[in-house]
């Protein structure tokens, strides 16, 4: 394990972002960055990571429960690493430093949690304040979040939040900007966004922000280039990315986390698809599976960070299948 100044560094810490003077510190239970030069802790970015990526859930004919991972250090197939408590379609997800969780899904309220440490099952842990499907996830040092979604029909502008460091239900702690479904989730270290979405005015290209500090509802940050739903939504230390979306676009889109602004176009995927999983490492944003109009497509694809481009297909899941977790786990 590597060190700094003596304490142990966990391999899927990024540590891009070193300037020297930094110091690992614990802030409760989690890792952070302390400056020498200042009073404050600056946590690390969790949000893409070194080693895996994971696919959860979703519809291939019938609902399945799988967990796929996919190796971020080399390209290939994804390999079936465990089960979701129950089979079930459109589900969103959250990572903290050691844990995937996969929340919600077509007719159900539970929080999952599966270890990244060793392959497994997932384990229920709590429940939304609310059953739904469709939503997006977003992830802090100390918090899940899942926001929006369809509840029976009706769509949902909710925020709910859970604990990391205890298993237990979510609450309720803000609203989005306006009820919508089918929405992809980012995080930045400091706020989580929603994108896109279908609304009962139909499909949108809003860019939401809330904050993790501070309990409270969303604001309207920017609009997406083109208004979509079932994108797959990533995050880099940076940047927001949203890729694809119904119906049938390619677009991958780029909005910065430093200042609120529209996203720009930067590239596209192999083919258009909705209802897809995105993760991100410390390199690459990656999109799997998801329906191209025509068939559910088992398609694994990654598109650089550090410079704009388009995807290329680097893999396949161990099953064809869309409506999985719209925002996936990683660590």
């Amino acid at each position: 394990m590597r060190k700094i100044n003596g304490v142990p560094v966990e391999a899927h810490t990024d540590l891009s972002n070193l300037t020297g003077g930094e110091v690992l510190k614990w802030s409760g239970t989690n890792m952070a960055w302390e400056d020498q030069d200042s009073t404050g802790f600056v946590p690390y970015h969790m949000h893409s990571a070194t080693n895996y990526g994971y696919t959860k859930g979703g519809q291939a004919g019938p609902d399945v429960n799988i967990i796929d991972k996919v190796s971020y250090a080399s390209d290939g197939n994804a390999t079936d690493v465990g089960d979701m408590t129950r089979t079930n379609h459109s589900p969103t997800g959250q990572s903290s430093t050691t844990h995937g969780y996969t929340t919600g899904g077509h007719v159900v309220n539970n929080i999952d949690k599966h270890l990244f440490s060793s392959d497994g099952n997932a384990t229920d842990v709590g429940n939304l304040t609310v059953s739904r499907s469709k939503s997006g996830g977003q992830s802090s040092l100390d918090y899940g979040y899942t926001t929006g979604g369809d509840v029976s029909g009706s769509w949902n502008d909710v925020i709910d939040k859970f604990s990391f460091s205890s298993d237990g239900n979510a609450s309720d702690v803000g609203n989005m900007t306006m009820t919508r479904y089918a929405l992809a989730g980012q995080s930045s270290t400091t706020h989580g966004y929603t994108t896109g979405g279908n609304t009962s005015s139909g499909v949108r290209d809003v860019i939401d922000k809330f904050s993790f500090s501070s309990d409270g509802n969303a604001t309207d940050v920017g609009d997406m280039t083109v208004a979509r739903r079932g994108s797959a939504g990533h995050s880099s230390t940076n940047y927001g990315y949203a890729s694809g979306g119904e119906t049938g676009t390619d677009v991958i889109d780029k909005f910065s986390f430093s200042s609120d602004a529209n996203s720009t176009d930067v590239g596209n995927l192999t083919s258009g698809r909705w209802t897809l999983t995105g993760t991100a490492s410390t390199d690459s944003i990656y999109v799997s599976g998801g329906h191209n109009g025509s068939a559910y497509v088992n398609i694994i694809e990654k598109a650089s960070i550090s410079s704009d481009g388009n995807a290329t297909d680097v893999g396949d899941l161990t099953v064809s299948r869309y409506l999985t977790s719209t925002s996936g786990s990683q660590y």
